[in-house]
C-alpha cells in the first residue's frame, strides 16, 4: 500500500514532458522499441520504485531482475529515511548551526554564529582567522558557501554584508592533509561516509575540479566510492557528465588505487557519531581528514541515492541495497 501511495504521488507530480525526454534518450543509447522502454519504466516504478530519472541514471535497463532489486532507488532511500529517522531529530542536521552545538566535539575547529549583534566578537574571530568560511544554514550541495579573506577589510561592513546575504554561519577553515589535498587543492576534498543504523555501509571520496572550492559534484566536482574494508579507491572517478577518470584531469594525481589516509580511524569516529542521536540513524557524514585527526565539516540526514552503485561504480552489476539490508538486521549495541 506504501509503494502504491508513493508510486501515484510521484505520478500526479511528474514531469511528463522530461519523462518522454528520458524515454527518447534511452532508445537512442540503446536501440530498444520505445514502446518496450516505456512499459519497462513503468514496470520498475512499481516493483522497484525507480522513476524514469533512476531507470535511466542507474542503467536499469541493462539489468536483470535480480539485478535491479539491488538498487537503492528514490523510493527505497525515502523509506529508509522515514523508516530510521525522525522528523523532529532531523531538523538538528537541517540546521547547520544546531548541529555544530550538537557535534561541537567532532568539529574540532572555531566557528560563530552572526546573530546580528555580535560584531565584536566576530572581530575577534576574523583577527584569529582571517580567511574563514561562511556559510548559509538551511542550504545544500554547496550553495551560498564561500571562502572569505578578510584581510584589509572594514569588518563591521563585511559583518552586515554576510549577515543580510544569510551567510550567518562563519567557521575556521578545515585544513586537510597534504595526500589528500594534492588531488585538488583548491578544494575541501571530502570523504561522504553514509552510517545506518550505526553502521558504515557506503562512502565515497568527493574531490574538486576546475579549481572550485568546493568538491560538491553539482559544482564540477568528481567521486569515486571507497572501499570500506581497506579505504582503498578501486574504481574510476565520474563527474555529472558522465566522463570517468583515473586521474584527477586538472592535477594528474592517480585515484585509482588511492589509499584514504587513518581510513579505520574515519569508520569508527562516524559510527561513533551515529549512535549520538539514535532517533536519526540514517546519515551521509562530511569528514575531512586532516595532518593529525578527523573532523566533520556537516552531516545530511536526508542522504541522496543518486551516487550509491552508478554503473561503472558496480561490481557484477549489483548495486548496494543488500548491504544496506545487512545494516538493517543488526542490533544497534
Amino acid at each position: 500500500m506504501k509503494k502504491i501511495k508513493y508510486l501515484i504521488k510521484r505520478i500526479c507530480n511528474m514531469n511528463f514532458n522530461n519523462f518522454f525526454n528520458t524515454l527518447n534518450d534511452v532508445h537512442k543509447k540503446t536501440g530498444k522499441n520505445k514502446v518496450y522502454i516505456f512499459f519497462d519504466m513503468i514496470i520498475c516504478g512499481f516493483k522497484y520504485q525507480a522513476g524514469y530519472i533512476d531507470y535511466n541514471l542507474f542503467e536499469m535497463y541493462n539489468m536483470n531482475r535480480y539485478e535491479r532489486s539491488t538498487v537503492i532507488t528514490r523510493g527505497i532511500n525515502n523509506e529508509i529515511i522515514k523508516k530510521y529517522n525522525d522528523p523532529e531529530y532531523m531538523k538538528i542536521f537541517n540546521d547547520k548551526i544546531k548541529f555544530n552545538e550538537r557535534f561541537n566535539k567532532y568539529l574540532k575547529r572555531d566557528w560563530l554564529e552572526l546573530t546580528g549583534n555580535n560584531k565584536k566578537e566576530f572581530a575577534k574571530f576574523c583577527e584569529k582567522h582571517p580567511k574563514f568560511v561562511a556559510k548559509p544554514t538551511k542550504e545544500s550541495c554547496g550553495k551560498g558557501v564561500e571562502i572569505i579573506d578578510s584581510t584589509d577589510k572594514k569588518i563591521y561592513d563585511l559583518y552586515n554584508e554576510l549577515y543580510n546575504n544569510k551567510q550567518i554561519l562563519v567557521e575556521e577553515i578545515a585544513v586537510q592533509c597534504k595526500k589528500i589535498s594534492d588531488l585538488h587543492p583548491d578544494s575541501i576534498n571530502t570523504l561522504r561516509v553514509v552510517t545506518l543504523k550505526g553502521m558504515v555501509v557506503t562512502a565515497l571520496l568527493r574531490i574538486g575540479n576546475n579549481h572550485n572550492n568546493v568538491d560538491n559534484f553539482n559544482h564540477e566536482g568528481l567521486c569515486v566510492p571507497i572501499d570500506i574494508e581497506d579505504g582503498i579507491v578501486k574504481y574510476q572517478a565520474i563527474d555529472k557528465k558522465g566522463n570517468l577518470y583515473d586521474k584527477h584531469p586538472i592535477t594528474k594525481k592517480e585515484i585509482v588505487g588511492f589509499k584514504v589516509p587513518k581510513w579505520n580511524e574515519v569508520k569508527k569516529i562516524c559510527e561513533q557519531a551515529a549512535l549520538e542521536i539514535p532517533q536519526v540513524g540514517y546519515i551521509g557524514w562530511d569528514v575531512c581528514v586532516t595532518k593529525d585527526d578527523i573532523c566533520f565539516i556537516e552531516a545530511n540526514e536526508f542522504p541522496g541515492h543518486d551516487l550509491y552503485g552508478l554503473p561503472p561504480h558496480r561490481t557484477n552489476n549489483i548495486g548496494l541495497l543488500p548491504k544496506f539490508q545487512e545494516a538493517m538486521k543488526k542490533e544497534i549495541k
